[in-house]
């Protein structure tokens, strides 16, 4: 299976020679390997024409070009693609009643487009860019992510998502108190911030509030996207325990987490995601917490 991705930030054909379609040897035989779209002024290239050479990725200037070989059998895994020559996404965790599942890899690579989906934010279209299916649940029949699928775009799951830009809520002109109660307050010891505009308080505050915001919520599923991020140590834990709470209540949890001390106390499994930056990624079986973590520390 080949896979080829044009960067559109990077490539600019007004200042090159167009040495990606000039060096192709299957353009030089005739063939419309790579063409330039009429549209956008950039190149298209053929993945069914390409033979992964790669010259095209080292002649072009930019390093706009990239071109990968996978398993022919990952085909029918591909669960989003966002256009003809860009990022695809492979699989997918699959949420449990009662448990944190634990999302682990680089940046770039599909964490975030994962959870965009499971949360119901972005519809799959199972690689048919050009011609999305309406019942994606069909895809799933038989698997045990089927009923979720189903009744996620069906509307039938109520979902709590704390994103990883927690900088946004800084531009709300409402005081923290408008998001977090009184008992969340004093749990999390933010009586000090309490009557101050999110505006005011610090990074790790605002960390707190969209988590505690988060779980306030009715939901069946909660995704938390690098809640660790910019809390110390005591509060991480603090974190680590109140998310915990909620699959003890038989919630489904999603975390995405870098700091692998907090994955470890948190997670009850993890799926590990690897591929390529901007290119493609791949998500894994789900993996004993130890047994993922030494996968992803040993590359």
């Amino acid at each position: 299976m080949r896979v080829a991705v044009l960067n559109s930030d990077r490539c600019h054909p007004k200042k090159c020679s167009q040495e990606c379609i000039r060096y192709c040897p299957r353009v030089r035989s005739g063939d419309e390997t790579i063409v330039m779209d009429e549209k956008t002024g950039k190149p298209v290239i053929s993945e069914e024409l390409c033979v992964g050479c790669g010259i095209c990725v080292h002649k072009c200037p930019f390093n706009a070009i990239h071109i990968e070989n996978l398993a022919d059998e990952l085909e029918k895994d591909m669960v989003h693609r966002f256009g003809e020559n860009a990022f695809r996404l492979f699989r997918l965790p699959v949420p449990k009643k009662g448990k944190v599942v634990g999302i682990l890899g680089q940046n770039g690579i599909g964490k975030t487009t994962a959870i965009n989906i499971l949360s119901g934010h972005l519809k799959p279209n199972l690689g048919r860019w050009d011609s999305p299916p309406d019942d994606v649940a069909e895809y799933w029949k038989g698997t045990e992510m089927y009923d979720y699928i189903s009744e996620l775009f069906a509307g039938n799951i109520k979902v709590a998502f704390k994103s990883q830009y927690v900088d946004k809520l800084a531009t709300v002109d409402r005081t923290v108190s408008d998001f977090v109660d009184n008992e969340a307050i004093k749990k999390f010891e933010m009586e000090g911030i309490a009557d101050r505009k999110l505006g005011e308080v610090s990074g790790g505050d605002l960390q707190k509030v969209a988590i505690v915001a988060a779980m306030a919520k009715d939901a069946d599923i909660y995704f938390f996207d690098e809640p660790s991020s910019y809390l110390d140590i005591n509060y991480r834990v603090k974190m680590a325990k109140e998310i915990r709470s909620l699959a003890e209540e038989d919630k489904m949890v999603i975390v995405v987490e870098h700091d692998l001390a907090v994955l470890d106390f948190l997670a009850d499994s993890i799926h590990l995601i690897y591929g390529k930056k901007g290119v493609y990624g791949i998500v894994t079986q789900p993996k004993s917490v130890r047994h993922g973590i030494n996968l992803y520390l040993s590359g």
